[in-house]
């Protein structure tokens, strides 16, 4: 392709920058060839023109489309260079704040300054177990894939993060090593993961510092090794430092800190632990003040040194040991602060004696003060001949001093490395690991010494190992795809690595100028210039004799030999050494033990130490100290160690770039950025990956991004790949730029940007064309309506003037029609006035005549009604004449006719037949003609008496006025003259009564007069009061009402937060029951390791041992009752000292309740022995009697007793009625005549009580005599056996043996017999009642003589004290029918416990039976047989219980839950096994045999379990038995005799409920037992989906053609990706959910569990589709949007048909549905996000943001979210208070709530199935 075809117009490039490092341009003129510049078009509008190289023909670099900006793979750019990278690093960083980006098989990671909530267990979860290209950038992408890749390969791993200071190297490999400490935590109880975290303050501590570039820079390498046993779990951990910068334990440069461990302890100084020390502020000593600040923003050093001091305690570091490191780090700084004078010429110097910081260095350190105080101002020169003491300089002092403390301080902190190690360490084999190495980046400052070197010099190595790796792994892939394979020309930096470490290199020369005894930097520098001035890697400065300068693969840097020298020897006087080795401290003596020793790993530096954490071979021993390793050789070493470590491992690579020197948040410094893009090997991976075929895409997307390329004949073919080499074949010309591989298309660079432009110019054709035709098709609308609209105005106009011409004539209408119709009024009025009084005389004239007509009709009808009533009375009276005389003809013809019927009924009477028929009734009809005649005479008798007693008492009456007549006759005649003065008197009182009446009228009208003005005023101040009252009311309506609002508001809340509460306490308890099963099953785990341990046999448990140990726990069953001392000890000492424990408490406070039964019992007992005597007594005597009568006598008399037993019923209703109105009566009537009355009633009803029983007497007599007819008749068929044999028989006729007749004729007399003997019971028990009724009538009469005599007491009380004595006989007579009712509660309590101590009786002894059976088993298996027979005969009586033996338990719980599989009941009741467990409980309960109830329930729960456990993915399984658990507990609670759980059962339900145990203990049990297993169900159901849910829901198109396909990087090519095809519908869940519907609703399982189920598993569906969603670029687009919404449409369809809508599932989906929603809406003015803001109210802010950061566009027509807009929608949504967290806890588990639903299948419609092998149970 030539450079015409690409620089054409429009073209966008990138020109070089001074200030931008790169500026991007637009091309505004077509380039052709031999043009000497390019004109360009910059971003601001300036125009621009950029020289072409002719010669080299060097054109600026292309510029990517835009929908290629902003890639997660740096790989995945068409164009491949330095400006694309920096500008989507750029894009990525700023505009959507994402910091990690692929580079091929590089993870940049850009510093954000700031913390980001990207790091929580959230996420950590969510990249667990993705594929590395899935997702997107993420350490813990990195950290998955390498975890992975151990697992599946079975290859260790390492992870290699370098960078600068300050790029954040150290989080980053913390950050990975959490991840591994949470994925793959330990499985033991040893915490290893927690050990491996601690290990992080404590190095950073002792390791970390303050730099200018990095408030917490390590200044030290380190490899972490993080071991896995075979269950990848992790088991230990080891770490290897490199290149501890010793040199800043003495001195800091400017704005620099020392080590963080020096401030943290003068932070803590005042501790009362760390008065010894004698410590100060930092500020106060030379070590910690040389950079001037001492503390840094935001850093509390006190809070983390007990940080610091609380990892030494989690790893192991005893109490004593930390003091002890901690006198060191203060000898340390004491040693600092030393005074040293110089004396004489400054050859010498001293230190005082009394120096309190070297008295507190020894002290502290446990040496000699003198020796010390002598040998830090002096050394020992040995010689060949002598030995002396020589005093050192001032310089050389200090020099000495500082020596010291970095050998101190570097001794301390490989020994602080070797107990992490130690403490990290495992004795368990480890199968792999994984390494981290945090290590420094390439360096280079203005002044670069000896660690400068060694730092790029390890850089060099890692650089070179990395990019052999990325060569190889190109080539792996090329030969994958069958690509031919050419080679590519890369940097190889094995020159620069030979330059420093090959023989007579830069390390070799040092090493041999370290040797010369008077050696110095100058001299080693002239070496390296006459040795290396020719190599190509090594130049000399010209202004300098003592610099060098190495072009290292980054950059080339000069370097000051200066302090090289000293550096590279580390010299410590051995004097000084000494005196430390002879401490009084153990642990200051063990430090400096080792120091001749060699090691593989020495941290070295600015004075590095020469010991490591590593134990290696020991080298010899050397006589003299010169010949000891130097610094560079034993970094050398241990740098080949490390790279061969890598080398043996899978290495995976984090690059971390630091974006500005001031550390401000996103701020993006493009020259700091490039300056170490091009240091960490960035670059050079993408010029790797250019120089090959750095574009690869599979035929299928291939195929869907460009068939808008192809022709419609080619798509014709179905073979994609074949049209796809077709359309490359037509579109590039050129076959080196293409290849085709055997799945996918390799591009060389730029080659998929010509493919889009292609594609976009082909859209932008089909655009115009569209534009085009809509444009025009917009103006013929237009056209059209301007067409219309001329034609409306028209219209509108005319119509407009023919309307005006209308008004005109209408108005000259109007005016003729006005005056004709007022000459017509004129005329009108006129005429009416003359028609008005015509009609007044007309109507006068008719009203007299009208009048006159009236009053004649008003006479005649007068006359009318008399005539009537006169006929009408005529009429009636001939009438009654008439029917009186048809009567009297009546009555003679119906005697007539009487009289004749009377003598054919005589003559029929004569007849015998006749006789017998009405015999049948006649005995009832006399019987009760002769009662109505005898009532009759008694009521004749009763009149009569009245009479007598009424004529009596007349009698006395009229003779007592008689009396008192002549008596008041006798009074008269002497009051005779007292008559006058008393009518005198009469006429005075008259007088003064009318004076009275007078004055009252007086009295009354002043009266009147007052009460009005009385009444006006109360009137007036009533509606003042009502007025003032509608006020207050009002005012307490707002006050009301206000409240009210409160109060409902704070109600609201208040319900709110207590269902919040209540949630959460409900999630707590089933997190408590969870975490318990956990710990259950963990414990199961544990124990079935140790008896594998210990015995690698089967053992097998004793068979008194019982195997459910773990559920000892469960409750004992409280019972009503216990039974005997002697039944209970023996059961004690068989089950054993345990048990019986348990139970004790119950025993002893029952042993003295048991000891007064059994008093009882043996009463009981003797009375049972007497009525088993007469039982059989009553038995022969009923056989040897024999009845034979007939059947219809018997029928006659049973129905006669049972209207006697009604007509006894009656009267004791009638009895108790008359209490009532007794009583009512007493209470209510306080006359004496209603007294009377009531009396006189009871008396009347209390005669006709005892005629009735009278009646029943007679009644009684003549059943007695019917009965004595039928023993006579029984005797006559006794005398006709006799003469049976001669007799012949009346159906002689039909052919009948003789035999079969006596058989038949004996069979009638033994059901005579039969029917006597039950005629006998049925008289007996008659009398028995009849007996009854006498005695209860005789109690009537005797309470009713009482309450006649408490009538007649009451009779002489006032009203008061009548009713307080009715209350007190009402009382006196409920308290005795209490009493009677607690004797009668008393001796029905007695009567059950002797029935059940009976039954334990006859249950204990059937046991004995059955344990005597079991010798016999031919018996018991024909007892069995016959007893199942026996079974089968009274199925129609089942009783709803199923019994068994208890040898049979186990067979029962191995059939019916261990091997029972649910297809086998699948055909039956639903949850079939819960109710025949039930029937079992049930038998235990109706026996009251407490151990087998116990016994089972525990069986049946450690069964369930057990299955549980062995089918733990089994979700058919699972949720079988959840549904069997939920309904066994439904029926404890629904036959718990609780009258709760009883409202919804029948009478028949009812009878099956428990009546001797209380199992509220065991339905906890249970309780907990559905909670784990539903929990189970839920964990089973999301393992089944969760792989499905993101390519369901987010990748998979449900509508075709609608999502397009982006160019992939190499991450998508990753070995992490599953070799077949992993991909899911959505048909494919909605498959899987109805299959679980199907199963959980075809056992049986609740519906409100379901709903709760899918409720779960929707919201697992919302929190992995969102939080992928979350952290995918690739599917936050327009078209995965509405795909998303289209499959979200679906499930939610899916509730619908499945009636689940009101489960709650849907509104979990409602995030989802937002962000769906999010994606499709618009994005670009203030409206857009205020619309925004209110839409999506279920998703947080950070979520909504990140969606808007990773939104992009799948086509180049659509537009980018800009940041503007992303700044406005925060701004909106800053009044949120959000939590902090981005993605959702999928694991999260809704709080089950278990209803209660009743069955309403009763038990004994309940079948068994022969499948389930259940012969052993017998149903009773």
């Amino acid at each position: 392709m030539s450079a015409a075809e690409l620089y054409t117009k429009y073209t966008r490039v990138w020109i070089p920058d001074p200030d931008e490092v790169w500026r991007s341009a637009e091309v505004i003129k077509d380039y052709k060839e031999g043009d000497k510049s390019l004109h360009l078009k910059l971003e601001d509008e300036t125009l621009y023109e950029y020289p072409v190289d002719l010669q080299g023909n060097e054109l600026p670099f292309l510029r990517n489309p835009d929908i290629l900006v902003g890639e997660n793979d740096l790989t995945a750019l068409s164009y491949l260079h330095e400006p694309a990278v920096l500008h989507n690093l750029k894009v990525r960083f700023i505009e959507s704040n994402h910091i990690y980006t692929y580079c091929g098989i590089v993870l940049v990671a850009i510093n954000p300054y700031e913390q980001l909530p990207i790091y929580g267990q959230d996420v950590i979860y969510a990249y667990s177990g993705q594929n590395m290209g899935d997702m997107d950038p993420h350490i813990f992408a990195v950290a998955e894939e390498a975890y992975k890749q151990m697992a599946r390969d079975e290859k260790n791993q390492s992870i290699i993060v370098s960078g600068e200071s300050g790029a954040g190297k150290t989080v980053s490999a913390k950050y990975a090593m959490r991840f591994f400490a949470t994925v793959g935590g330990s499985a033991s109880e040893t915490n290893i993961e927690t050990k491996v975290l601690a290990s992080s303050p404590i190095m950073e501590a002792i390791g970390n510092a303050k730099t200018t570039r990095n408030d917490n820079s390590s200044r030290f390498g380190k490899y972490i090794q993080i071991g896995f046993d075979k269950r990848y779990h992790i088991i230990g951990a080891n770490m290897r430092t490199y290149l501890l910068e010793k040199s800043r334990v003495v001195f800091q440069a400017e704005d620099e800190r020392n080590y963080h461990i020096f401030y943290q302890l003068c932070a803590s100084a005042s501790l009362p632990e760390f008065k010894d020390l004698g410590l100060t502020c930092a500020e106060d000593y030379f070590y910690t003040s040389q950079g001037g600040g001492t503390s840094i923003d935001g850093v509390d050093d006190a809070d983390d040194f007990e940080k610091t001091r609380h990892a030494f305690t989690l790893l192991g570091v005893k109490e004593s040991h930390q003091m002890t490191i901690f006198r060191i780090i203060a000898a340390i700084l004491h040693l600092g602060n030393l005074e040293i004078r110089a004396e004489r010429d400054g050859d010498a110097c001293s230190i005082l004696s009394e120096d309190d910081h070297l008295n507190s260095f020894c002290s502290l350190l446990g040496v000699e003060h003198s020796q010390m105080e002598h040998w830090l101002c002096h050394r020992k020169l040995v010689t060949t001949a002598e030995t002396y003491v020589k005093s050192m300089s001032m310089q050389q002092v200090v020099n000495a001093r500082n020596a010291l403390a970095k050998h101190i301080y570097a001794r301390l902190f490989s020994w602080i490395v070797q107990h992490i190690n130690k403490a990290l360490h495992t004795t368990i084999k480890q199968h792999s690991f994984i390494g981290v190495l945090d290590i420094y980046g390439f360096e280079t400052f203005e002044v670069n010494s000896f660690e400068q070197f060694c730092i790029n010099y390890a850089n060099e190595k890692l650089q070179q190992q990395f990019n052999l790796h990325v060569f190889k792994l190109e080539q792996e892939e090329y030969m994958k795809e069958g690509i031919p394979w050419t080679l590519i020309d890369f940097y190889d930096n094995q020159p620069c690595i030979d330059l420093i470490e090959a023989k007579l290199g830069i390390l070799d020369l040092l090493d041999e100028e370290c040797k010369v005894p008077k050696g110095t930097d100058q001299n080693w520098a002239q070496k390296l210039y006459d040795r290396h001035a020719h190599s190509q890697h090594f130049q000399k400065p010209r202004m300098s004799n003592t610099s060098f300068i190495v072009l290292h693969f980054a950059d080339k840097v000069e370097y000051q030999s200066e302090g090289f020298l000293e550096k590279n020897r580390d010299t410590v006087y051995e004097e000084q050494i000494n005196i430390l080795k002879a401490s009084k401290y153990q642990m200051v003596a063990d430090l400096f033990q080792d120091e001749k020793d060699a090691a593989s790993t020495a941290p070295v530096g600015k004075g590095t130490p020469k010991i490591s954490v590593r134990s290696a071979r020991p080298a010899i021993k050397a006589a003299n100290k010169e010949h000891k390793k130097t610094v560079g050789h034993q970094f050398r070493n241990s740098l080949h160690l490390l790279m061969e470590t890598l080398n043996a491992t899978t290495p995976h690579y984090v690059r971390c770039i630091k974006p500005n020197d001031e550390k401000l948040s996103f701020r993006f410094d493009s020259k700091r950025v490039v300056q170490q893009l091009r240091a960490c090997g960035v670059l050079e991976t993408i010029r790797i990956s250019a120089a090959g075929f750095p574009s690869r895409w599979s035929y299928h997307d291939f195929f869907s991004r460009y068939r808008v390329l192809m022709k419609k004949r080619d798509l014709c073919n179905n073979d994609k790949k074949q049209i796809c080499q077709t359309l490359l074949e037509d579109l590039i010309k050129d076959p080196d730029k293409f290849q085709f591989g055997r799945t996918k298309i390799f591009f060389r660079a730029g080659q998929v940007a010509y493919l889009e432009k292609l594609r976009a110019d082909k859209f932008r054709a089909a655009t115009i064309m569209i534009q085009k035709t809509v444009r025009g098709w917009l103006q013929w609308v237009r056209y059209k309506r301007l067409r219309q609209a001329a034609v409306i105005i028209q219209r509108y106009v005319r119509g407009h003037l023919a309307r005006r011409l209308a008004e005109h004539l209408r108005r000259t209408r109007a005016a003729i029609i006005f005056q004709k119709q007022y000459r017509m009024l004129r005329i009108l009025r006129a005429y009416q006035r003359v028609r008005s009084a015509t009609i007044t005389i007309q109507a006068f004239a008719r009203g007299m005549i009208v009048r006159r007509i009236y009053h004649k009709i008003l006479v005649e009808h007068k006359a009318i009604t008399l005539q009537k009533y006169t006929r009408g009375w005529l009429a009636r009276t001939r009438f009654r004449r008439v029917r009186a005389a048809t009567i009297v003809l009546q009555c003679y013809y119906r005697r007539m006719k009487a009289r004749q019927q009377l003598k054919a009924l005589k003559i029929e009477a004569r007849s015998a037949q006749h006789l017998k028929k009405l015999n049948v009734g006649m005995e009832n009809k006399v019987v009760q003609l002769q009662r109505k005649i005898d009532e009759q005479n008694k009521e004749y008798k009763l009149l009569n008496e009245q009479l007598s007693t009424l004529t009596s008492a007349h009698s006395s009456e009229v003779e007592k006025l008689k009396k008192e007549l002549l008596r008041y006759q006798q009074s008269h005649q002497g009051d005779g003259n007292q008559l006058v003065s008393l009518q005198e008197e009469m006429e005075h009182l008259r007088l003064e009564l009318e004076k009275a009446h007078g004055e009252r009228k007086v009295m009354e009208d002043s009266y009147i007069k007052e009460k009005d003005l009385l009444r006006k005023r109360i009137s007036d101040l009533e509606e003042e009061n009502a007025f003032l009252k509608q006020e207050k009311e009002e005012l307490n309506s707002r006050i009301v009402c206000q409240s009210e609002d409160e109060f409902a508001q704070n109600t609201v809340e208040e319900n709110i937060q207590m269902k919040k509460e209540l949630e959460e306490e409900r999630a707590r308890y089933q997190n408590l029951v969870k975490e318990y099963s956990r710990l259950e099953q963990r414990y199961d785990n544990l124990r079935d390791e140790i008896t594998i341990i210990k015995a690698p046999g089967h053992r097998r448990n004793p068979s008194n041992q019982s195997s459910l140990e773990s559920d000892s726990n469960y409750p004992s069953i409280s019972t009503s009752e216990i039974g005997d001392t002697e039944d209970v000890m023996p059961q004690v000492e068989e089950v054993g000292m345990q048990e019986a424990a348990m139970d004790m408490t119950l025993f002893l406070k029952l042993q003295k309740r048991v000891r007064e039964l059994e008093q009882e019992r043996k009463k009981l007992q003797t009375q049972l022995d007497k009525k088993e005597e007469e039982s059989k007594k009553s038995q022969v005597t009923e056989v040897k009697t024999e009845v034979t009568s007939e059947q219809e006598d018997f029928a006659y008399n049973s129905l006669k007793r049972q209207e006697l037993e009604s007509e006894n019923k009656k009267l004791k209703n009638e009895l108790n009625e008359l209490r009532k109105a007794i009583a009512d009566k007493a209470t209510q009537n306080n006359s004496s005549n209603d007294i009377q009355d009531s009396y006189n009633l009871l008396l009347n009803q209390l005669k006709l009580a005892n005629e009735e029983l009278e009646v029943r007497k007679e009644e009684v007599l003549i059943l007695r005599t019917q009965i004595m007819k039928a023993a006579q008749q029984k005797e006559m068929g006794k005398n006709m056996e006799s003469i049976a044999n001669n007799a012949r028989w009346p159906n002689s006729d039909k052919h009948i043996d003789q035999e079969d007749a006596i058989e038949a004729y004996q069979g009638m007399c033994k059901t005579n017999q039969l029917l006597e003997a039950q005629l006998q019971d049925q008289r007996r028990e008659h009398e028995e009642e009849v007996e009854a009724l006498k005695n209860q009538v005789d109690a009537m009469k005797e309470e009713m003589e009482k309450q006649q005599q408490t009538f007649l007491q009451t009779l002489q009380l006032s009203p008061e004290v009548q009713v307080e004595f009715g209350l007190q006989q009402e009382i006196t007579r409920l308290t005795n029918e209490n009493l009677d009712l607690k004797e009668l509660l008393e001796k029905l309590e007695k009567n059950e416990k002797k029935l059940k101590k009976e039954l334990k009786i006859y249950m204990k002894k059937v046991q004995d039976f059955q344990a005597f059976q079991t010798v016999v088993p031919a018996e018991r298996r024909q007892r069995e047989c016959h007893m199942q027979v026996a079974v089968q005969r009274k199925e129609k009586n089942f009783q709803g219980m199923l019994e068994y033996y208890k040898e049979d338990e186990p067979l029962l719980i191995q059939n019916l839950i261990t091997d029972l599989k649910p297809q086998a009941v699948s055909a039956t009741v639903p949850c079939l096994p819960a109710y025949i467990l039930y029937m079992c409980i049930r038998h235990a309960d109706y026996i009251n045999d407490d151990q087998k109830v116990h016994s089972l329930l525990t069986s049946t729960i450690n069964g369930i379990k057990k299955v549980l456990k062995k089918h733990s993915n089994d979700f058919e399984m699972t949720s079988f038995w959840l549904a069997n658990t939920r309904r066994l507990l439904h029926c404890l609670k629904q036959y718990s005799g609780d009258a709760g759980f009883m409202t919804q059962n029948t009478p028949k339900q009812n009878e099956h409920c428990l009546k001797n145990f209380d199992l509220t203990e065991y339905r906890q049990v249970l309780d907990h037992l559905s909670i784990q297993i539903y929990q189970q169900l839920i964990k089973i159901a999301e393992g089944i989906l969760h792989p499905m849910i993101v390519s369901a829901v987010l990748e998979n198109e449900s509508i075709q053609g609608l999502s397009g396909i982006k160019p992939m990087g190499y991450r998508n090519r990753s070995s992490s990706m599953a070799d077949g095809d992993s991909s899911y519908s959505l048909d494919e869940i909605i498959r899987q959910l109805n299959t679980f519907h199907t199963i959980m609703c075809d056992q049986g399982l609740d519906p409100e569990i379901v709903q709760q189920v899918f409720k779960q598993l929707f919201y697992m569906i919302n929190a992995v589709a969102l939080n992928n969603l979350l952290l995918r670029k690739d599917v936050c687009s327009w078209s995965t949007g509405m795909q998303l919404r289209f499959n979200i449409s679906q499930l939610e369809e899916w509730l619908r048909a499945k009636n689940l809508q009101e489960s709650g599932a849907a509104q979990t989906l409602e995030p989802l549905i937002q962000a769906a929603q999010l994606l499709q809406l618009k994005k670009k003015t203030s409206e857009d996000a205020e619309a925004i803001c209110s839409l999506c109210t279920s998703l947080t802010t950070q979520q909504i943001v990140k969606i808007l950061n990773l939104y992009t566009p799948v086509n180049e027509f659509e537009e980018r979210v800009t940041v503007a807009f992303i700044r406005d929608i925060q701004m909106h949504l800053q009044e949120r208070n959000d939590p902090p967290q981005l993605l959702l806890n999928f694991n999260h588990v809704f709080p089950v709530l278990f209803p209660f639903n009743p069955s309403s299948i009763t038990m004994d419609s309940i079948e068994l199935p022969a499948s389930l092998n259940l012969e052993f149970l017998n149903k009773v």
